[in-house]
C-alpha cells in the first residue's frame, strides 16, 4: 500500500513529502512529478501567487538511476514566492528564536476558511499558524507524492484525467451534454488525452463556446469583488474489473474516491457518474445494461455497458468501465469584498481585510483532484495484484489476464 505525509507551511522555506509502499524498479524522474505540479497553476481567474511560484520537486532518496528502490521516497518543494512576498512572512514564521517583539497577531478570522475553527482547536492567540497550514498550497506537494501512484499505473495502461464541467453559473447541466466529446477522446487515447484537450483551455473546460462563456463570467466576477466555485470531473481508463470490494464498508471504492475528493480544500461534495441526477431518475433510466459477451470493448475481461451511469463501479467494485467522479468545490472564501468577521482579541465586529487571492481555482482543484483519485486506484490496483516490484506485479496481472 502507498501512503504519503506532507509537512511545511505555506509561507516556510519548503514543503516537504514522504512517500512509502511504493514498488521497486518503476521509472520515475523529476520531470514525470514537475509535469503535473506545472499543470496546478493552470486556469484563467488565479491571483497574483501564481506569477511568483515556480515549483519544481527535489528527489532526495528512494530512486536510483530513474527507478524505485521500494524504500520510501522523500521531496522538497521550494517555496519561492515566500521570498518575495512583501508581508513579512519569513519572519513571523520563523522555525527557531523569540516572536519579533514587533509581531503583529492576525485576529479577524475569514468566514469560510479554518481560520477561527483551528485556532480554537490548537489554542493560538494569532491565526497565521492556521492560515499557513491549511492554505491550499500544500496541495502542491500532495501533487508530487500522488504522482508516484500515477506513474505506477501508466506502467500498466491505467490513465487519469479531468476537465472542467462548470464555473459559477456557466457549465453543463447533465454529463450527457459532454459524454460524447468525452468518450471520444478516450478512444484516441485514454483518460491522458482527455487532460491533455483540457489543459488548452483557459479553465480547462472541452467547449471553445463554453470557455469564452466562462472567462468572461470570471471577469464580471472579479469586477464584483466576487468569487467562484465549480464542478469538475474525473476519469480513469483501463481500469481492470474488481478493484474495491462490496464485502466491508471501508474497502468500497466509490467510498475511498469520495473522501479522497473531500479531502482537497474547499471541495464540499463529490458523485460517483451520475450519482447526484441518478437520485431524480427511475431505475430503468439509471442502470447501465450489460452487452452480450462477443461486443465486449472493455479491457481485462470486463464486460461492455450500453451507458455508463454508475461510472464505472457497481457495488464498490470497478466494472471495467471508465471511472467517472465528480467533484464541488465552494467558491474560494478569501474575498476581495470584505465579509462580517470578528476581532478574536476584542470581540469587536469588523469587515474582513482585502488579501490578493484567486477568483476561482476550479480548474486547478481538478489537477489536484486527478493527483488524489491516481493513489486511491493505485492502492486497489496494489491490493489486488500485489508485489515488491514491477516485474512481480506484471507477472500478476498478465496470470490473471490469461
Amino acid at each position: 500500500m502507498i501512503r504519503y505525509l506532507t509537512a511545511g507551511e505555506s509561507h516556510g522555506e519548503a514543503l516537504i513529502g514522504v512517500v512509502e509502499g511504493v514498488p521497486a524498479k518503476l521509472s520515475l524522474s523529476a520531470d514525470d512529478i514537475n509535469e503535473h505540479l506545472a499543470r496546478r497553476w493552470l486556469g484563467y481567474g488565479r491571483g497574483g501567487r501564481s506569477k511568483i511560484e515556480n515549483d519544481k520537486v527535489h528527489i532526495y532518496s528512494g530512486i536510483r538511476f530513474s527507478e524505485t528502490l521500494g524504500s520510501p521516497i522523500s521531496f522538497r518543494i521550494d517555496n519561492g514566492a515566500y521570498k518575495k512576498d512583501r508581508a513579512g512572512w519569513p519572519e513571523v514564521m520563523a522555525v527557531e528564536g523569540p516572536p519579533p517583539e514587533d509581531l503583529e497577531r492576525v485576529t479577524l478570522p475569514r468566514p469560510g476558511h479554518a481560520d477561527l475553527a483551528g485556532m480554537q482547536k490548537y489554542e493560538f492567540d494569532d491565526i497565521r499558524p492556521v492560515i499557513d497550514r491549511s492554505s491550499a498550497r500544500e496541495t502542491a506537494m500532495r501533487v508530487a507524492c500522488c504522482s508516484v501512484a500515477r506513474r505506477l499505473l501508466n506502467a500498466f495502461g491505467i490513465e487519469v484525467g479531468s476537465h472542467v464541467v462548470r464555473i459559477g453559473d456557466v457549465g453543463y447541466d447533465a454529463s450527457e451534454e459532454w459524454r460524447e466529446e468525452v468518450n471520444a477522446l478516450i478512444r484516441e487515447g485514454g483518460a491522458s488525452a482527455v487532460y491533455r484537450a483540457a489543459d488548452e483551455s483557459a479553465t480547462r473546460m472541452l467547449s471553445e463556446e463554453m470557455t469564452e462563456r466562462c472567462v468572461e463570467h470570471i471577469e464580471a466576477t472579479k469586477k464584483a469583488r466576487d468569487s467562484l466555485g465549480g464542478i469538475y470531473e474525473v476519469v480513469v481508463t483501463g481500469v481492470p474489473v474488481g478493484l474495491g470490494s462490496y464485502v466491508q464498508w471501508d474497502r468500497r471504492l466509490d467510498g475511498k474516491l469520495v473522501q479522497a475528493i473531500c479531502s482537497i480544500q474547499a471541495q464540499k461534495a463529490a458523485e460517483i457518474g451520475d450519482g447526484v441526477r441518478n437520485a431524480y431518475r427511475p431505475g430503468s433510466k439509471v442502470h447501465d445494461p450489460i452487452l452480450p459477451g462477443e461486443e465486449r470493448s472493455v479491457s481485462r475481461g470486463g464486460y461492455a455497458r450500453r451507458s455508463n451511469h454508475a461510472g464505472g463501479i457497481e457495488g464498490g467494485v470497478s466494472n471495467g468501465m471508465p471511472i467517472t467522479v465528480r467533484g464541488y468545490m465552494k467558491p474560494i472564501p478569501t474575498l476581495i469584498k470584505p465579509l462580517d468577521s470578528v476581532d478574536t482579541a476584542t470581540q469587536e465586529a469588523q469587515p474582513t481585510r482585502y488579501e490578493r487571492s484567486d477568483i476561482t481555482s476550479v480548474p486547478a482543484a481538478s489537477t489536484v483532484a486527478e493527483a488524489t483519485v491516481a493513489l486511491v486506484i493505485a492502492n486497489a490496483f496494489l491490493e489486488k495484484y500485489g508485489g515488491d516490484s514491477i516485474p512481480e506485479i506484471r507477472r500478476h496481472v498478465e496470470a490473471d489476464d490469461a
